[in-house]
């Protein structure tokens, strides 16, 4: 009999996977104008054309649907980390990057944070697998993402969207673009999204009432983008600027030491918080030729500012225990500013680019855990927060009985870079590619970690009387990446290649619970990590209409960041789980993956891509206290098959009348949740399918589509956290919508 994986496996393959890569797709992922099928790597490129309406996109991590080699972790409602190909830190601190840089118009996002907001008016999104460390720099470890938004056009045209769903879902989305003048064009672009819980908050103990529908969480968040262009000759100058806000409430994890359905949690109402979160940015992008070769200035500020929080036990009364209740609030604000300078041109024997980057952040975050009901000017629960007893030292500091931990921590962090990028033409045919890239960054943390009780007593966290937590320290480091590819195209359209790649991720400050005055030793942090990639892959239309990509790669993965949970016990004879960002010994990942893209009538395309991977940890060292418990374990989120399909079809039915049907699949293998490889931490093999079918009325410029996400109705984890037991949060359920879409 045909077992389930392989029934998910042929199906996600079969049936519509990924992303056009078809000829004739032009991208910047080298920072030029290029076709996608002239560069030496694994590219994939997301384009308007997957979609029928706008707005298929409501997140970043939406994006992983269409992608093989590629899965996000989503924590704390829109964290959201990429694994690309088994590498990246899963990891929900705010302050810590992920592995995959995330671009924005270029424009670098220094924090997992900044991938929350929704997302309106792209243009295509283009995602980079393996290192990047010539171009993109730090914390490219596993790969980069570019999301890059409309632009302004000299003629005017522009649409209205409106759409209503499951869950009371509205979504109104627009965007006008035009000139403004012989040289000025402009654009303005917005989005408003409002979606009633998904899942559903349930009573797990009769003895306890569960909180509000709404703990299951909420979406209420718009999104406004503004561009004006200057144009003259081979010369621009465009500045955006953009805001985004977020009012909902983030979901609540589900606890899984209680016995709940698909689609279930249950929490009790007093961690239940509205979410105040605000995105806001603004960049300067100039173009100017210079002789015979052009100069290019991108100047950048980004910010945020969060304050949100949520159940973090997971239940409405651990073990039946109300004393034992923890809720978790974030107050945070970030400030960064960047600066790019590149110069590029052609010569004789290629093409070449010279650059600088230079950046600044600037992080503050305060971490409340209490017990009960919050009072706002105190700051306490009305009962004592479960970890109190293990962290406040040997001689606690008061016999206090409601107790609230705070964590404060401010950061800092100074970078600048040079990089170089080449490619060399030996003949019209073989090629070399070369780049490389020196950076320097300084970062400064401080923090302090406490108990408030409520005899007024605030004591330092002394958690086995090794010093209070309280301290600062700082990391200074230089580092060298970069990239080596040689391609031979033996006809037009198909090309071969070996290519070399390194890159890393920054080293830091663990941001939350700091439990002692080792958290700001040398000893507490967490190092960079390091990946040596190489590669070998073909790109090339075999046949007319069919386009063909396949890649074997091998990954040498350095002291990999890794969120590490360990149980400490307390006083009762109970524990709960500590948890911080390490660094494990080493990993070795490798594996293939291949993708095609065939036009089999002007009607009909499908495109699909599946990747194979096989990850293992590598560890020696005691982390924890254990080293066999990670030793031989797969990545996070490191499936070894994931396979996505893509399908649409498209036909006039009448005069100025088509029909379109179109549908995407994805199947991902089970995969672990965190490094520990524990039985329960793992999530199973599981298939996604969406699905839209479309009126498009040509003449009118009009488009009427009924659409659907996991139309399968899967339940599944995104992320998960050891605390008192282990929590996950989940996957949306089965949605639908119907939506209607005004183009001019």
């Amino acid at each position: 009999m045909i077992s389930h994986k392989f029934l998910g496996l042929f199906f996600s393959v079969l049936i519509i996977p990924q992303i056009a890569i078809a000829d004739e797709i032009i991208v910047t992922a080298n920072k030029r104008i290029q076709n996608l099928n002239a560069i030496p790597a694994s590219i994939d490129v997301i384009t308007g054309a997957q979609a029928v309406t706008a707005n298929t996109y409501d997140s970043a991590e939406d994006i992983a649907q269409l992608l093989s080699g590629a899965q996000a972790a989503v924590a704390n409602g829109n964290q959201i980390a990429f694994q690309i190909r088994g590498i990246g830190a899963v990891d929900h601190q705010a302050l810590t990057p992920g592995a995959a840089a995330i671009y924005m118009d270029g424009v670098f996002l220094a924090t997992n944070v900044q991938t929350g907001p929704l997302l309106y008016d792209l243009e295509r999104i283009e995602v980079l697998k393996g290192p990047q460390g010539s171009l993109y720099g730090r914390n490219a470890s596993s790969g980069a993402v570019n999301f890059i938004s409309a632009r302004p056009t000299e003629e005017t045209s522009g649409y209205l969207g409106w759409s209503y769903g499951r869950f009371g879902r509205l979504d109104v989305s627009g965007a006008v673009s035009g000139a403004i003048s012989d040289e000025f064009s402009g654009r303005i672009a917005g989005r408003y999204l409002k979606q009633d819980a998904g899942l559903d908050n349930v009573q797990s103990d009769p003895d306890f009432v569960q909180g509000p529908e709404r703990a299951a969480g909420m979406r209420d968040e718009f999104g406004l983008r503004a561009s004006l262009k200057w144009e003259r000759d081979a010369a621009h100058i465009l500045f955006r600027a953009h805001y985004e806000e977020d009012n909902g409430v983030n979901p609540a994890p589900r606890n899984l030491g209680l016995d709940l359905g698909d689609h279930e949690i249950s929490v009790g109402a007093d961690g239940v918080q509205d979410t105040d979160n605000e995105f806001f940015g603004a960049s300067l992008e100039v173009v100017a030729p210079l002789g015979d070769w052009e100069i290019f200035s991108l100047t950048a500020f980004e910010g945020y500012a969060q304050d949100y929080g949520f159940d973090f036990d997971g239940t409405p009364a651990p073990f039946g225990d109300p004393t034992l209740n923890a809720n978790l609030h974030y107050d945070r604000e970030f400030l960064q500013w960047s600066e790019e300078l590149r110069l590029q041109g052609d010569w004789a024997l290629g093409h070449s680019l010279v650059g600088v980057a230079a950046s600044a952040e600037d992080f503050e975050q305060e971490y409340l855990i209490w017990c009960g009901v919050l009072d706002p000017e105190s700051r306490l629960g009305d009962c004592r927060y479960v970890g109190a007893p293990g962290r406040v030292g040997p001689e606690p500091a008061s016999s206090g009985v409601a107790t609230t931990l705070v964590t404060d921590i401010e950061q800092t962090r100074k970078t600048a870079a040079i990089f170089t990028y080449h490619e060399i033409n030996f003949t019209d045919a073989l090629i070399l590619t070369a780049g490389a890239r020196y950076t320097h960054e300084n970062i400064k943390g401080e923090g302090q970690g406490v108990h408030i009780f409520d005899d007024g007593v605030i004591g330092f966290n002394n958690r086995d009387g090794l010093g209070p937590a309280i301290g600062s320290n700082r990391i200074k480091e230089n580092r060298v990446s970069g990239n080596a590819a040689l391609s031979y195209r033996f006809t037009p359209q198909d090309m071969v290649y070996v290519s070399f790649s390194n890159g890393y991720k920054s080293g830091g400050f663990n941001g939350e619970v700091q439990n002692n005055a080792t958290h700001w030793s040398d000893e507490g942090l967490f190092r960079a990590e390091t990946v040596n990639s190489f590669e070998a892959g073909y790109k090339g239309a075999p046949a007319p209409n069919l386009s063909v990509n396949a890649a074997l790669f091998y990954q040498d993965y350095k002291r990999p960041q890794a969120r590490i949970f360990v149980n400490f016990p307390l006083p009762d004879g109970s524990s709960i789980t500590s948890n911080s960002l390490s660094n494990l010994d080493a990993a070795e990942v490798y594996g293939a993956e291949a993708g095609f893209s065939w036009r089999a009538s002007p009607a009909f395309e499908l495109g699909g891509s599946a990747t194979w991977l096989e990850s293992e940890i590598e560890q020696t060292t005691d982390i924890g206290g254990n080293a066999a418990l990670f030793n031989g374990n797969p990545l996070p989120f490191a499936s070894d098959v994931t396979a996505t399909g893509f399908a649409r079809y498209e036909r006039e039915i009448a005069n100025g009348l088509s029909l379109a049907l179109q549908g995407n699949a994805k199947y991902q293998s089970a995969f672990f949740l965190d490094a520990e490889g524990l039985a329960d931490r793992r999530q199973g093999a599981y298939t996604t399918v969406d699905a839209q079918a479309a009126l498009i009325f040509d003449d009118a410029g009009l488009e009427v589509s009924l659409s659907a996400r996991n139309l399968l109705d899967k339940d599944y984890a995104v992320s998960g956290f050891g605390f008192i037991g282990y929590n996950i949060f989940l996957g949306a359920p089965r949605t639908w919508a119907v939506s209607v879409r005004k183009n001019f």
